[in-house]
């Protein structure tokens, strides 16, 4: 496990899949992520076996209350490119309904980055937001990521269309503190 302040990064086990399905299908969580349908167990277990178990190109963790020891979220780098040593990044908090909180998204975002950066030797993580997600802006803020650009008319969603915004950080502009 790799342990920030308040919580830990561990591999996703079978047994967390259920509550992630839960939080994944909340429609409250859904409309800020990019697969849009309602999922049922078999497309998360097959999410499981394919792509956490097998795609070297993805890296997910279970993100835990060190205290407690409960399940609070998920998050991960995917789509890496380990040529260009890039990396989409991916956090969410399903506990509590908190989808982005300011005790443990941090926390954890801070920790996944430190993971690409210093255990993946990644160059650049790069984050794509809806302009209609406020939290995930703010964390982005948070962790360091510079808005790099928009992609107009991305997404449909609510009867209308919304934008993409491209967060990115470089490795080198990324101090990770450890208290």
């Amino acid at each position: 496990m790799i342990s920030g302040k308040h919580i830990g990064l561990r591999a996703i086990e079978k047994e967390d899949l259920s509550m992630m399905l839960y939080w994944r299908n909340r429609p409250q969580f859904r409309q800020y992520f990019r697969e849009y349908r309602e999922l049922n167990f078999m497309n998360q277990e097959s999410w499981f076996e394919n792509i956490v178990l097998k795609d070297r190109n993805t890296v997910m963790f279970s993100i835990v209350d060190l205290k407690k020891g409960n399940l609070l979220g998920a998050c991960g780098l995917c789509y890496i490119d380990w040529i260009n040593r890039n990396a989409d990044f991916s956090l969410y908090i399903g506990a509590s309904d908190a989808y982005i909180d300011n005790k443990f998204s941090p926390d954890a975002g801070n920790l996944l980055l430190e993971y690409g950066f210093n255990e993946l030797n990644l160059h650049r993580v790069y984050a794509e937001v809806f302009d209609f997600d406020k939290p995930k802006q703010v964390l982005m803020k948070q962790l360091g990521f510079q808005l790099e650009g928009t992609h107009r008319e991305t997404h449909w969603s609510d009867g209308k269309w919304s934008d993409s915004l491209r967060f990115g950080i470089l490795k080198n502009e990324k101090s990770i503190k450890r208290d």
